[in-house]
């Protein structure tokens, strides 16, 4: 940050404190900048209804980072300065009510909008004291005793409209659209007859720059939010969050059941994809869909089943674990195989496969990624979450009874945001 130098008697000038003002602006400018980046960004700014509820709302303390230049007017005796681009940053430090007006024909609602702007003005107009050289003991008023006010203050706020769309039959009405260089943040839907605004009647806009409490610019990591699938869904990308970190597992297959003469072996863990996605919008849905474990074979014959696939959107899939084409419910004693892969991922992993019986023992599940195999037992142990394979049926320590086997783990999605 630059830094003014004065001396000891030397005259001090107006624009020694003016470019103490102007260089603490760029460097926080450049700091928001470094975190933030050079998109609008909102914090704070909540909308609720009045207490006691009214038709009216309460916008709440917060401010707005958007992209301008150092000055687009003299500031002082500092010029304009309209070709330096810098990130500002207004702050409303008190909540702002705005009033609705619920409409006036029967059956009707209106959708109104919530925008906001960065809003830079010259504030505090007072007719300043000026020093008199021709006689110091007799102050100007003003600039050349002209009586003229000046401004004392460059305020940087949140400047707020609330804009009413059309009335319609409800159901049907439409949000205002945004104005040219403002961004959206809430929409407020009122009915015909209403009194009072509720919590139910505001909701944010999907494309509202909030931050989330998110600085994307550091890249340390996501953690401001996590959500977790264990069964197939859809996600819908929460507001403020423009990248997605994603992890998924397949399903474990399943192990056949053992027969009088040998054990099954054990089922192939899923595969695993993690993949960081740019790009998404708030509000954009996502089908997660989720492998689900193989099935378990029985001894009444029924064949085990592959782990199903798991799959993130078209973003990436991790397959399931598969069977091996040595293993028949007539001679299990061979592990499934080969175990799930990640495919699309950033990182791709494979799943390890099962292991082949003993004499009278079930083979090991296979495991998935960061999830361990399954130990056998005497009847087929199901495979762990997320995707481990299913462990082998065995023999009862050489008495020739067949046990089931058991069906595998299910996949898994978590993403962070």
């Amino acid at each position: 940050m630059d830094r003014n130098i004065v001396y000891p008697g030397a005259i001090p000038l107006d624009t020694d404190l003016l470019s103490i003002n102007r260089n603490t602006m760029i460097a926080l400018g450049f700091i928001i900048r470094a975190t933030l980046g050079t998109g609008t960004v909102a914090d704070g700014l909540s909308c609720s209804p009045t207490l006691p509820a009214s038709m009216s709302i309460q916008i709440g303390a917060g401010s707005l980072s958007q992209l301008s230049v150092v000055d687009t007017s003299p500031y002082g005796s500092l010029n304009t300065d309209i070709s330096d681009p810098l990130v500002k940053m207004g702050v409303n430090l008190t909540p702002r009510i705005l009033d609705l007006q619920a409409p006036s024909s029967s059956g009707t609602s209106i959708n109104y909008l919530v925008q906001a702007n960065f809003d830079e003005s010259d504030q505090g107009l007072v007719v300043l004291p000026y020093y008199n050289a021709a006689n110091p003991s007799q102050p100007y008023s003003g600039p050349t005793n002209s009586g003229s006010p000046q401004a004392t203050s460059r305020s940087q706020a949140v400047q707020l409209s609330l804009k009413a769309g059309t009335p319609s039959s409800s159901g049907t009405q439409l949000t205002p659209v945004v104005d040219q260089g403002w961004v959206g943040l809430y929409t407020i839907t009122v009915s015909y007859g209403q009194t009072a605004i509720t919590p139910s009647n505001i909701a944010s806009l999907p494309t509202a720059p909030f931050i989330g409490w998110k600085l994307p610019y550091l890249s340390p990591g996501f953690g401001a939010g996590v959500q977790s699938f264990l069964s197939s869904d859809n996600f819908v990308v929460p507001a403020g969050a423009s990248q997605l970190e994603v992890e998924l597992w397949g399903g474990g297959s399943g192990s056949f059941a053992s027969v009088t003469t040998s054990s099954s072996g054990g089922g192939s863990g899923g595969g695993y994809a993690r993949k960081r996605i740019n790009g998404v919008t708030p509000g954009q849905i996502i089908n997660v869909t989720i492998g689900s474990g193989g099935a378990a074979g029985n001894t009444s014959g029924a064949s085990a089943g592959a782990g199903g696939t798991t799959t993130f959107g078209q973003y990436a899939s991790a397959t399931g674990g598969n069977l091996n084409y040595l293993t028949s419910p007539t001679s299990p004693q061979f592990g499934a195989t080969p175990a799930g892969i990640g495919i699309n991922g950033d990182l791709n992993l494979a799943g390890s496969a099962g292991q082949s019986a003993t004499l009278n023992q079930g083979g090991m599940g296979g495991g998935a990624p960061m999830c361990g195999g399954q130990n056998s037992g005497t009847t087929g142990v199901g495979g762990t979450t997320p995707g481990g394979g299913a462990a082998g049926a065995g023999t009862g320590a050489n008495s020739g009874t067949p046990y089931d086997g058991a069906v595998g783990g299910s996949g898994l999605v978590i993403i962070r945001w």
